[in-house]
């Protein structure tokens, strides 16, 4: 769909009148008031104790650790779920703990989370205590389980709570009921770093570490993984994600990192050194994420449990096979979907506003990955089913601005009893299945749904552009400034411009991808750009105007750093619309 540019207004830059021009316009417009919003120093982090029952998981964690109980960690099988286990082992083991293992629901056979069927599997090693990270808030009849076996509940999460919470010992999540934290926005894996803070200081308190002659641990170590999962979760970066990201990135610039992390970036061609937040959601997380989608998520917590770099490597070479094989699989079923939505556009004239797609033998590890492709392609509310087996279907859900996704969900719970057997999520995205037959209802009542609770301009594409560039901004030196003042992610985005340029020379890269050397309109320099995976044909000849909404990059080829436009689309050589 052909997308619309609308540039932001020029906001109040009062109060950062310290920064440079350019930073403090941008950081206004992304509702930045203050300079101590931009530090992003381990002091500036949300106090722990407003979480509400942080205190009382860190007691009974004590409680544990002086009775050696041995504890199994259940986690979820995406980048979080797996950044938030490798956290919890290396934590608890630095303060002490002896006794314990994970166990990673794998998604084919028990789907996600505490379900009552990986109790029944936990049970088997009989634990004393099962902490969840990254789920749990909508366990209860897992929970449930767990106690019938004897086995006490933590749960530390961070997805929406239902009506009803779990009967656990203690429940750590900032959406749950009447919690003060002020961020809403940790991950799974940042909420089990608030756990681990909690736990050192009830353990300072207690004297544990003088009596048992251990080393009080310097939980910043662990940021790494911290970074990794936040980011690859794609919660939104408020100033306490931002700190938490930015302070993870510096280890991993630094070398310190998990030779995990280290051998993921390596084994794509990345060097840690220059590692940004993009790096984790789009080279480190996707090969993370492919051993939860096609084998096990085992493959991906050892990569990040190991300290050896040689066996890290292994892993991590490994998982990148099984990214390309998973690449392959999503290229097929994107080819299926967009053939599906073509389908129904001819028989019904126009796509409905909530898509609803299944395709027999599609896998159920990537059907995440053609939602978010086609909710791309088509800007609207995509959900993407797999047969489970049993006449079931599991669907996973993307959305796009202007719809929450999970309240979406239990809207068509609400009005159709029934349909769905189990949902929950995110406003950007969630999970559900039911049963194949009610396919065609849901359909109807997802769209449905999503024309009541939509506003019909959302529907609209847009890229939001924080202006042109004068010829001075347009340099090496702005580059460099927007890659160290960061992190950018979601809801704080990467800054976008747009400027008219004179196209200078054109090439064809692969048949698909076009580069440029463009020459500002009424300027005098000249810069190199980039635009990937588009029709050559489409876009101007040499010697024309073009108008351009774009990222600043800088490209290193062999040794040698130059500027670069990467182009995000072309649109009329008009004035753009300015954001309300």
């Amino acid at each position: 769909m052909k997308r619309q540019l609308i540039q932001r207004e020029h906001p109040n830059t009062e109060g950062l009148e310290k920064l440079h021009p350019l930073l403090a316009r941008l950081y206004a417009a992304r509702g930045v008031t203050s300079c101590s919003e931009v530090e992003y120093g381990l002091g500036n982090l949300q106090d722990v104790w407003q979480l509400s029952g942080i205190r009382q998981a860190a007691e009974q964690l004590l409680v544990a650790l002086q009775a050696d109980h041995s504890i199994v960690i259940i986690g979820d099988f995406d980048a979080d779920g797996a950044t938030s286990t490798a956290l919890a082992l290396r934590g608890l083991r630095a303060m002490g703990f002896r006794k314990l293992d994970y166990l990673i629901p794998n998604r084919f056979d028990f789907g996600y989370g505490l379900s009552p069927e990986i109790v029944d599997v936990a049970a088997r090693s009989k634990p004393d205590l099962i902490i969840t990270v990254d789920n749990g808030i909508a366990s209860l009849e897992g929970v449930a389980r767990a106690r019938q076996h004897d086995i006490d509940v933590i749960i530390t999460d961070h997805h929406l709570p239902g009506k009803q919470l779990p009967d656990a010992l203690a429940i750590v999540n900032p959406n749950q009921p009447g919690d003060e934290f002020p961020s809403k926005s940790l991950a799974g894996v940042g909420v089990m770093f608030y756990l681990l803070i909690a736990l050192r200081k009830v353990l300072h308190d207690a004297d544990w570490f003088t009596h048992n002659k251990l080393p009080e641990p310097n939980l910043a170590q662990y940021l790494d993984l911290v970074a990794l999962g936040t980011v690859a979760d794609v919660v939104p970066l408020d100033h306490n994600n931002r700190i938490l990201v930015e302070q993870g990135l510096r280890r991993i610039r630094a070398g310190k990192a998990c030779p995990g992390i280290l051998a993921l970036l390596k084994v794509a061609g990345k060097n840690p050194a220059l590692a940004r937040a993009t790096d984790m959601g789009f080279i480190v997380g996707p090969r993370l994420n492919a051993a939860g989608r096609l084998e096990d998520m085992a493959f991906g917590i050892e990569c990040l449990l190991t300290d050896d770099p040689h066996q890290a490597e292994r892993y991590a070479r490994d998982l990148d096979s099984l990214n390309r094989e998973r690449r392959e699989i999503e290229a097929d079923m994107q080819a299926q979907a967009l053939s599906l939505c073509n389908q129904i556009s001819l028989q019904e004239d126009a796509l409905p506003w909530g898509l609803a797609l299944h395709q027999d033998g599609w896998h159920q590890g990537v059907v995440g990955l053609v939602a978010s492709r086609i909710k791309e392609r088509y800007h609207r509310p995509v959900i993407a089913f797999a047969d489970a087996g049993d006449e079931t279907l599991k669907g996973s859900a993307r959305s796009i601005p202007g719809l929450h996704m999970r309240d979406a969900l239990e809207r068509v719970h609400s009005q159709h009893p029934g349909m769905i057997e189990k949902f929950g999520g995110h406003a950007m995205a969630a999970g559900l299945s039911m049963k194949k037959q009610h396919l065609p209802a849901f359909q109807q009542a997802f769209d449905d749904a999503v024309r009541a609770m939509l506003p019909e301009d959302k529907l609209n594409p847009v890229i939001i552009s924080d202006g042109d560039l004068s010829d001075d901004d347009l340099s090496m030196e702005t580059a460099s400034l927007l890659q160290t003042c960061g992190p950018w992610g979601q809801t704080f985005p990467e800054p976008v411009f747009d400027g008219r340029f004179q196209i200078r020379e054109r090439r064809v890269l692969k048949e698909k991808h076009l580069k440029f050397t463009l020459q500002p309109v009424g300027g005098n320099t000249s810069v190199e750009a980039i635009v990937f995976n588009i029709d050559p044909d489409t876009w101007p000849a040499a010697g024309q105007p073009i108008h351009l909404a774009y990222t600043l990059d800088i490209n290193r080829f062999r040794g040698a750093e130059s500027l670069q436009l990467i182009i995000a689309d072309q649109f009329d050589i008009s004035t753009a619309k300015s954001a309300s």
